[in-house]
């Protein structure tokens, strides 16, 4: 029994002297706080959000982005959201359906428009028109056909 006593232990001081071989850990490198933290840190009253969507659809519309609307496989419903835009005073342009890609009518928000439309009535649109899809993509046309 001794031996074994003695065994372990010569095996503990051998692991220890190996183990202190390895180099020594270095303290990790924590990234500030501050680097993480954006405009989603600051505490915003109710009126002040509702100043910052403002300013997002603002740099939508500037930025060149275009709100599309539709996916439908026929025409005639194409027409009733038409309607239904001319109704909330929406200025709109249909566009064509491409027969190569046959993805569906689409109908391009004037940027002037846009603003009119939020997420609200993007939502109460889809629940009318079950169909109804919406994409914020980059205008066509912007850029002169070489």
């Amino acid at each position: 029994m001794r031996w074994l006593f003695l065994l372990l232990l010569v095996l503990n001081v051998v692991y220890y002297i190996w183990h202190q071989q390895e180099a020594p850990l270095r303290a990790k490198d924590v990234t500030p706080l501050s680097l993480y933290r954006g405009s989603q840190q600051d505490i915003r009253l109710l009126s002040e959000a509702a100043d910052a969507t403002h300013d997002k659809e603002k740099s939508t519309v500037a930025s060149g982005s275009c709100l599309y609307l539709g996916g439908f496989s026929r025409q005639e419903s194409l027409l009733l959201v038409g309607r239904r835009l001319g109704e909330m005073g929406v200025r709109f342009q249909s566009l064509q359906k491409d027969p190569v890609e046959s993805s569906g009518y689409w109908v391009l928000v004037l940027p002037e428009s846009q603003r009119l439309l939020d997420g609200l009535q993007l939502q109460n649109l889809s629940k009318e028109f079950n169909e109804l899809k919406h994409k914020i993509m980059p205008c066509e046309g912007v850029a002169p056909a070489e």
